[in-house]
């Protein structure tokens, strides 16, 4: 009682939708890819666990998406956020069920998963880019919503007139590897995918099981890991600026192939130590009024600025990682550093927001 729905693959929710199968199961729910048999296309079915937190935190979901939906006529920016199809409520063996539906595609991770080069190429990360921040504009200020969650995962795949299908093979299955790599030098093994294919493919922002109001924040734990603001890690208030971090960590990642921060446990400290010792040493010293502005500081902090259990760090700035590990020129890695810092600043309030990366000349290039 209160667990996941048992949904087997033929099943047929609301009259409606056959579940062909199982795209991923979470803590909070499972998904299915499934045929709406009306209109005979694909559709992801979220069906949460039936305990009654569950239908509480699917509820404010769906008031979420449903904000989103009616801004969405005032401002076409909405169109960058994967907007919700239907809901409603089934009985199953364990209880009342809330299930979402929503337009299908592939994750932004499902591409750079298999894709064998090192990053995609830049034009294609800036209009991804773009639409993301796009996106993020339309949330935070027509919406006044908190993503709390952007990462690859959360970015899906679209094209406007053609099918996916073609391009990648196995959209549907990130699991999958295809090697798909992008014609050119190099360039000669598995699925070849030209360059003009990879600029047709479009973005939009999806899942806001994590989002909150930004003035009615629903829990203090929010974001993966690695796309976590600072300010959250310490346990700080936090607001829009949290999901710029995270599309900064999204962006690094993108262009190079490699996380910005993949933090790890070790045998005298945790993988939270192990994140705040990997931004400080990246973007340096954390201000004392920052680090130590929470009552819980001395739990990272032995005094303003010092780790408590990871004295040793090995500091490197943002143009060195570009240049000396992922062999960028100059003139690629001066741009692009001078967009993503804004996106890193440690304040909050001192931030780039949405708008202003939008407005970045390289970015724009």
């Amino acid at each position: 009682t209160g667990g996941h729905h048992p949904a087997r693959e033929g099943e047929v929710f609301n009259t409606r939708y056959q579940a062909l199968r199982k795209l991923g199961c979470g803590a909070f729910a499972t998904v299915w890819l499934c045929q709406d048999m009306r209109r005979k296309q694909h559709v992801a079915v979220k069906v949460l666990k039936s305990r009654e937190s569950f239908a509480e935190a699917a509820q404010d979901e769906v008031a979420l998406l449903r904000c989103v939906s009616v801004m969405k006529k005032k401002d076409r920016a909405g169109e960058n956020i994967v907007c919700l199809l239907d809901d409603f409520r089934m009985i199953g063996e364990n209880g009342f069920h809330i299930l979402l539906l929503r337009a299908l595609g592939p994750s932004l991770r499902c591409l750079m998963g298999n894709c064998a080069a090192r990053g995609l190429p830049l034009p294609f990360v800036k209009k991804t880019l773009q639409q993301v921040l796009a996106g993020l504009h339309f949330l935070h200020k027509r919406c006044r919503i908190i993503h709390a969650d952007i990462k690859p995962e959360n970015v899906l795949l679209y094209r406007r007139d053609k099918s996916l299908q073609r391009l990648l093979p196995d959209a549907f299955d990130c699991g999958q590897r295809t090697d798909l790599r992008l014609k050119g030098p190099g360039g000669e093994l598995g699925n070849q995918l030209e360059e003009p294919d990879l600029m047709s493919i479009e973005v939009k922002i999806a899942d806001l099981g994590s989002a909150c109001w930004t003035y009615k924040p629903f829990s203090k734990e929010i974001q993966t890991q690695p796309y976590r603001a600072l300010e959250v890690l310490l346990g700080l208030d936090y607001g829009t600026p949290a999901d710029i971090w995270s599309t900064g960590c999204l962006a690094f990642e993108m262009a190079t192939g490699e996380r910005l921060f993949d933090p790890q446990p070790g045998k005298y400290f945790s993988r939270d130590d192990d994140h705040v010792a990997r931004i400080i040493e990246l973007l340096g010293r954390i201000p004392p009024q920052i680090a130590l502005s929470w009552n819980k500081s001395t739990k990272f902090f032995s005094r303003p600025g010092a780790l408590l259990r990871l004295s040793r760090l090995s500091p490197r700035s943002l143009h060195s990682v570009l240049a000396d590990r992922h062999q960028w020129t100059k003139d690629e890695v001066t741009p692009f550093a001078a967009f993503l810092l804004p996106a890193l600043q440690y304040a909050p309030h001192r931030r780039a927001t949405a708008a202003q990366c939008l407005q970045h000349a390289w970015i724009g290039a």
